[in-house]
């Protein structure tokens, strides 16, 4: 029977899947005027609206997905080229966006020239007027040659701790930055939203000024109804640097806890009275509806609920996007010697693609986006660990699935593999030595933490000794007050250049500026 249920309810979830998602029709067409095309109604009040802009992601050699969300019953349409006039655009009519998906709808561009820059354009049919159509949006991508230069960004944490929209402020204006820097494309490391975290009008600074957020229902209180996580998607895009920086940077995304709520594992029943749903696993459910539905993510047609997956990008780069939040095990003081469900961090399944996917990736350098650090304490409670480190010593409870990953890369000589994360709420760079380490059989490898891109700061956390971290670099001290407000500056993202000729990696961590605060050159194996 609960076969059957799970089987059910994967093809409800696949066939909303395809209802948002899939291609149509394909045509070549002449240059469009929207505005002069005959049968087109223009008035603004009648047009469908496209209210938060495009975004694209998961963009390899020759294909990419277009995300893009309007205010009533339409059918997505996205027009494409390598020209910003659209000469000779090609056209995709996309999916009905409809209630059931919140009026959201992604398209899949396929067979896309490698190495160009691709401009596209997204408009919305309002299906009850079949000759009514919104204004255009616009966006860009770059798709990727096969051995070309490489350069991206990540970072994670986005409007948690109460620190959301100012206006004064300049808005969210670390995703300006990074925009400017016009990087191949961006990994979102997790927290792309905190449902958990109602965000207040004001909040008074340590100065005595006053920051004052922009504020919406579903951001006044915690997100328990599929609308209300929807609605903190909806927060963040009502930022302008944020819609500009989704129409022209791709994204690769991860979540991690707060797109649900802090240290959430499946099963988990909530004894927060802010929440009258106390079921962790019902509001799961949703966040993760909302999450798919509301980013730029590719659809996996045999899981549509799956968000681990990998990407290549060119010869010299393959990039593994984790799931630590889907599969794990319940938060426990975490010291079990052996492998069992309560210690599943990855989960048994996605660790045996992962081991897969790394032994025949024959990219120069592989990157496992993980939504969290290895080798830094994560408390939930007092007793219970939220990630996988337990405190200094041999490998036990989650750590014995990181030691048999980290045994595996070293047995199968996979050589180039560097973690990228965020989640503590500071920038660091890590450097994992065997001879500093409890466990030793792993080859040394570097980890790279940033964040928070528009939330508290804090840190740094408590190092764990088992796989032998030793800090190169981190952005705060153990003297800093927490939860410091974006207006410190302490916000930060991290780099990568990936050089086509020596094959090196060059690694940067920078504030929100965009200043350059530690750079690391690692050769390549």
């Amino acid at each position: 029977m609960k076969s059957n249920l799970l089987q059910s309810r994967r093809q409800f979830l696949l066939s909303s899947a395809i209802a948002t998602s899939a291609i149509i029709t394909k045509n070549v067409l002449p240059q469009v005027s929207f505005a002069q095309a005959p049968g087109i109604i223009t008035s603004d009040k009648m047009r469908p609206k496209i209210p938060y802009g495009v975004a694209s992601g998961d963009v390899n050699a020759n294909s990419a997905v277009i995300w893009s969300r309007t205010d009533k019953p339409g059918r997505m349409i996205v027009d494409y080229a390598t020209n910003e006039s659209f000469k000779n655009a090609q056209r995709v009519i996309g999916p009905a966006a409809l209630e059931v998906s919140d009026f959201t709808a992604r398209v899949n561009l396929n067979n896309l020239p490698s190495g160009e820059q691709v401009f596209y354009r997204v408009t919305f049919q309002d299906l009850a007027d079949i000759n009514t159509y919104s204004a255009p949006s616009i966006g860009s991508l770059r798709t990727p040659t096969q051995n070309g230069d490489i350069y991206f960004a990540w970072s994670g944490d986005t409007a948690g701790q109460g620190w959301g929209i100012n206006t004064d402020f300049g808005g969210m204006k670390i995703y300006e930055t990074i925009r400017q820097i016009k990087p191949d494309f961006f990994i979102h490391s997790g927290d792309y939203i905190y449902a958990d975290s109602p965000i207040e009008s004001t909040v008074k600074l340590d100065d005595g000024s006053i920051w004052q957020n922009i504020v919406t229902p579903e951001k006044s209180k915690v997100a328990e109804t599929l609308q209300e996580f929807r609605g903190n998607y909806i927060y963040n895009l009502l930022d302008e640097n944020v819609k500009r920086f989704n129409a022209e940077v791709p994204q690769l995304v991860q979540w991690d806890d707060h797109e649900t709520v802090n240290n959430w594992y499946p099963g988990e029943i909530l004894e927060d009275d802010r929440y009258k749903v106390k079921s962790v696993s019902l509001l799961a459910a949703r966040a993760k509806q909302a999450f798919m539905e509301y980013t730029p993510i590719r659809f996996n047609s045999n899981d549509p609920e799956q968000i681990y997956r990998s990407y290549k990008y060119g010869s010299n780069l393959e990039v593994f996007m984790l799931d630590e939040r889907s599969y794990r095990g319940a938060n426990t003081p975490n010291r079990q010697q052996q492998v069992s469900a309560e210690t599943a961090f990855l989960g048994n399944y996605q660790l045996h693609w992962l081991k897969n996917q790394l032994l025949n990736s024959s990219a120069t350098w592989k990157v496992i986006a993980s939504d969290m650090p290895i080798g830094l304490l994560v408390k939930d409670g007092e007793t219970n660990f939220e990630n996988a480190s337990n405190g200094d010593g041999v490998p036990l409870g989650r750590e014995l699935e990181i030691a048999d990953l980290l045994r595996f890369i070293k047995q199968k000589n996979i050589r180039n593999v560097v973690y990228l994360t965020a989640d503590v709420h500071y920038a660091a760079a890590h450097y994992y030595d065997p001879n500093k380490a409890q466990f030793t059989e792993f080859n040394p490898f570097w980890e790279f933490v940033a964040g928070p891109l528009n939330s508290g700061t804090f840190g740094p956390n408590q190092l764990d000794n088992t796989f032998g971290p030793q800090v190169k670099f981190q952005s705060v001290d153990s003297t800093m007050k927490p939860n410091r407000s974006p207006k410190d500056g302490l916000q930060f993202f991290g780099t990568v250049k990936i050089n086509s000729q020596t094959r090196a990696m060059t690694v940067g961590l920078h504030n929100i500026e965009g200043k350059t605060l530690y750079s690391v050159e690692i050769p390549a194996a």
